[in-house]
């Protein structure tokens, strides 16, 4: 095997696996002179050139010349008379320089090159990917299904990087196929036997961020600042923006016009809710901002235990608290304030929302007597039986039963 075969071998792995010109030459000089020093020695003298581009390799060994028999080591001196055989003028005290050919060395040898080469490149390759990504952490990336497993999802980008979405970094409506196009953060990038292995999110609050930073230009330039956001994913989110601009309405901005600008990132996150609220360090202000849509009517905070006492009107109950829980819990996680909620006693503490017996009344039941304006308990307790027939399409036997549900709820 000769120079020209071995280094046109190395140019094609390049190709193959994208590497600079330099720090191809930078491998295989690296490569070559550990081999020399193995075999000549740590003080041998060697120039090494590599010309990727052309197929050229040559390796030259510098050698003192010395007197006839005063040569102490042969990989760094040569006798004057061995010298004068290729150049008849060469002296004493000059540098002789000689080329070294693959064909000099055993087919040992050049494997040994050739495994050395192939490992230095796949290790460039991992520190080069762990160096790329670690800098992409809490970036947004577009990646290709590939694969989809149990519990996560192959994703390649498009160098052909392999990334991994992990089951618990999904939004839970997520449901993807292979080829299919995925959006979702940088989480974290680790190495793992020497092997780097990047995460994904699409549940992480920043990937939320990083949605409204590509969807409002006025996140991306700066002048609105998201000061904190919490999400359930897949179900709501809140998120409290803020601009030092009087100009700009931040929450109007993030929205955009009839909900244009929110809509995408609404879709993207499989129709999460998602509750864009004005920040202000007026504690109570936003407490109450951040529970909308209810409407409170006082509030008291004990600023000691981070604890927030609301009171609101029976109606507002169930909206304060939302489907599941959500809305009580993100308002307290995006404030910090454990928040309990309180049917306000100047009200008519006695009437409680009809939206509270929906375990006991089912909701098309309801759903008719608030048609005729009944949203509470009280305000059906006020009508007989035979106005509520007349009223609505329930029948009386219907009707007995919800009348005696709601009048156990007031004994």
């Amino acid at each position: 095997m000769d120079n020209m075969n071995l280094v046109e071998t190395f140019s094609e792995f390049k190709e193959f696996k994208n590497i600079d010109r330099e720090t191809m030459m930078r491998i295989l000089e690296d490569v070559f002179h550990s081999m020399l020093t193995k075999k000549y020695g740590p003080e041998s003298n060697f120039d090494i050139i590599v010309n990727i581009d052309k197929g050229d390799l040559e390796i030259w060994h510098y050698r003192e010349i010395v007197e006839d028999g005063q040569v102490e080591d042969e990989n760094l001196q040569i006798a004057l008379s061995d010298a004068i055989k290729v150049e008849p003028d060469f002296e004493v005290g000059e540098e002789f320089s000689q080329q070294i050919w693959l064909k000099d060395f055993g087919r040992r040898e050049v494997l040994s090159i050739r495994q050395n080469l192939v490992s230095r490149i796949l290790d460039y390759e991992k520190d080069n990917i762990f160096r790329k990504y670690k800098e992409k952490v809490g970036d947004i990336i577009t990646g290709e299904v590939y694969q989809v497993w149990k519990k996560e999802i192959l994703v390649l980008d498009d160098e052909g990087i392999e990334l991994i979405l992990p089951k618990s970094e999904q939004i839970p409506q997520d449901y993807y196929r292979k080829g299919d196009s995925i959006r979702a953060i940088v989480s974290k990038v680790d190495m793992r036997n020497n092997t780097p292995v990047i995460i994904l999110s699409r549940t992480s609050p920043i990937f939320l961020e990083r949605l409204f930073e590509a969807e409002v230009p006025e996140v991306f330039d700066g002048l609105i600042t998201i000061k904190k956001i919490d999400r359930v994913p897949g179900e709501r989110a809140k998120i409290a923006v803020e601009s030092y601009d009087d100009r700009i309405d931040p929450v109007g901005a993030c929205v955009g016009m009839k909900g244009s600008r929110i809509h995408g990132i609404v879709r993207e996150l499989k129709n999460e809710n998602i509750d864009v609220i004005n920040y202000t360090s007026n504690k109570s202000l936003f407490i109450q901002r951040a529970l909308s849509p209810a409407k409170i009517t006082s509030i008291k905070l004990d600023e000691e235990n981070k604890r927030a006492e609301v009171y609101m009107k029976p109606d507002q109950v169930s909206l304060a608290i939302g489907k599941g829980g959500y809305n009580i819990k993100l308002a307290g996680k995006l404030t910090g304030y454990e928040i309990d909620v309180y049917r306000d006693s100047d009200t008519d503490s006695e009437d409680v929302d009809l939206m509270e017996f929906t375990d006991e009344i089912d909701q098309w039941i309801i759903d008719e007597l608030k048609t005729i304006g009944c949203d509470t308990a009280k305000s059906v307790l006020e009508l007989d039986i035979e106005e509520l027939v007349n009223r609505t399409d329930l029948e009386e036997e219907t009707i007995q039963e919800v009348l005696r549900i709601l009048r156990t709820e007031f004994e």
